[in-house]
């Protein structure tokens, strides 16, 4: 089979791979920022936990596909540069961003993760690197049911329209 047998982690990347993990990397660099200034706008200990659980999450993935990337010496996407603190009463009320607008944005994000997880898996020819999509993608299955469960016991979620009845069966 040539260069593509044996051990994965000395064949070469693919641009698709390479992108994809580069593409990772920075994206979960910028829920880094991200998710620390949601962090200053909640008082909710319980989003503010999971915001936390994100962050590390985020830390660890960039990390890895930093890592992934010097190995086959490419250069890993900057890291953004931290922002100043602020305390939740300093943030005006009309520039705040509400506990419940967080959650959804959260919930959002992490549904683009999933699919992001799912392409990059479905492009991968390394056993290496589809696996460590499928980490990423288990993790964020995890903690989509945490948010979920999170959003619905706070109240947060808007639910899309429900079918309450169900419709009477037409035979023809």
């Amino acid at each position: 089979m040539g260069i593509l047998s044996g051990n994965p982690k000395e064949e070469p990347m693919h641009y698709g791979e390479i992108f994809n993990v580069w593409s990772y990397s920075l994206a979960a660099k910028g829920k880094i920022s991200c998710y620390h200034t949601l962090l200053q706008h909640t008082g909710d200990a319980d989003l503010k936990k999971l915001l936390d659980d994100l962050i590390d999450e985020a830390k660890l993935e960039a990390a890895e596909c930093d890592q992934l990337l010097s190995e086959h010496e490419l250069v890993p996407a900057p890291f953004l540069p931290e922002k100043p603190k602020a305390a939740l009463e300093e943030i005006p009320v009309g520039a705040r961003f509400s506990d419940p607008e967080i959650g959804s944005a959260i919930a959002m994000d992490n549904v683009a993760a999933l699919v992001a997880c799912s392409q990059a898996m479905g492009a991968a020819i390394r056993e290496d690197i589809g696996a460590l999509f499928a980490k990423y993608h288990a993790s964020k299955t995890a903690l989509a049911v945490r948010i979920l469960r999170m959003n619905k016991e706070k109240g947060w979620l808007i639910p899309p329209p429900l079918q309450l009845k169900k419709a009477d069966k037409v035979e023809a």
